[in-house]
């Protein structure tokens, strides 16, 4: 009988290796670290459920600073109208509040990061870094980031210690997928370890 992780030869009815300390019942396979991210690449989507399906590496183009074209004056329109966006021109971000249970009151717009001590990842770039006391460690430096889509606020845990749940208005709630986006309607509740904001 041998060992399947060091080939070590092992005596009968052993348990573990005295080579290289593996159980007799491990495998190369077993013994190989999990991959902590999903295996998620579709193409953004809403589905019925609310989540939203996007690569883990999805993130907003960085533009070195002094690098932007310059642009266009826009024309002045007259005081109290208001204009479409025009064909190719994105339409204006929605602005949502974020109130949480440890106090702080955040309006927010685009992206960002919620912790205890957000940091973006390199190549990452987000339009607020919501930082929330917690004494108790439960929420995590980089608990999760959050986002707009097509008017609606979205969140997704970034692999946070203690997870995060959604729960919506009149549903049972979701325990969020790290890397994947889950729509957060306003008057949700989202969970992040033992505290937890609302969004209006």
């Amino acid at each position: 009988m041998n060992c399947r992780i060091c080939g070590a030869t092992l005596p009968e009815g052993a348990m573990f290796c005295g080579e290289c300390g593996s159980s007799t019942s491990a495998t190369p396979e077993s013994r190989r670290p999990l991959d902590p991210r999903p295996g998620d690449t579709y193409v953004i989507h809403r589905s019925d459920s609310g989540v939203l399906s996007v690569p883990i590496t999805d993130a907003a183009p960085v533009v070195p600073p002094g690098s932007e074209p310059d642009e266009p004056a826009e024309p002045a329109s007259a005081p109290g109208s208001t204009s479409a966006p025009a064909a190719g021109e994105p339409a204006p971000s929605a602005r949502f509040v974020l109130t949480f249970t440890t106090g702080e009151v955040v309006s927010v717009q685009g992206t960002g990061l919620v912790g205890r001590r957000p940091l973006a990842e390199p190549g990452e770039s987000f339009d607020h870094l919501v930082q929330i006391v917690d004494r108790g460690l439960s929420v995590s430096k980089t608990h999760l980031e959050f986002g707009e889509h097509e008017g609606d606020l979205w969140v997704a845990d970034r692999f946070s210690a203690n997870g995060t749940v959604v729960r919506r208005p009149g549903e049972h709630g979701v325990r969020c997928e790290p890397g994947r986006r889950i729509l957060v309607p306003r008057g949700s509740r989202v969970e992040i370890g033992e505290q937890a904001f609302t969004v209006a």
